[in-house]
C-alpha cells in the first residue's frame, strides 16, 4: 500500500484534516485538500484511490453503525447513500488529487535535456 514512503492512507488522512481545517472555504478546501493528499501519494491512480477512500470508510461505517442499532437493511441503504453523496459533493478534493497527483509524478520523473 505504500510506494517507497508514500502512502494511500496518509495522503488520505492530509485529505480529510485539510477539508477539515479549511471548511469555511468551500470548494477550495477540497481542493486544496486533494491537491496536498495527491502530491503526496505521488501520482494520479494513487490520488484518486486516496480521495475514494474516505468515501468507503463513511460507507461502511455507517453501515456498521446501523446494524448494531438493529436496522441492518436501513444500515446498507443508508451507508451507500452517504457514499454516493461523499463521492458527489466532495468534487474539489477529486479535481485536487487529479492535479496534486500529477504535480507529485511530475516531480518524481527525471527531466530530459541539458543538466544545469
Amino acid at each position: 500500500m505504500s510506494n517507497g514512503n508514500k502512502s494511500i492512507v496518509g495522503a488520505s488522512f492530509w485529505m480529510i484534516v485539510i477539508t477539515l481545517l479549511l471548511f469555511f472555504l468551500p470548494l477550495v478546501n477540497g481542493l486544496i485538500g486533494g491537491a496536498v493528499g495527491g502530491y503526496m501519494a505521488g501520482d494520479v491512480k494513487r490520488a484518486v484511490a486516496a480521495a475514494i477512500l474516505p468515501a468507503i470508510v463513511a460507507t461502511i461505517g455507517l453501515w456498521i453503525l446501523l446494524v448494531f442499532i438493529g436496522a441492518p437493511i436501513l444500515g446498507f441503504f443508508a451507508g451507500m447513500a452517504g457514499g454516493i453523496l461523499v463521492l458527489l459533493a466532495d468534487v474539489g478534493i477529486f479535481l485536487g488529487a487529479l492535479v496534486g497527483g500529477w504535480l507529485g509524478a511530475e516531480k518524481g520523473r527525471p527531466r530530459s535535456g541539458v543538466p544545469v
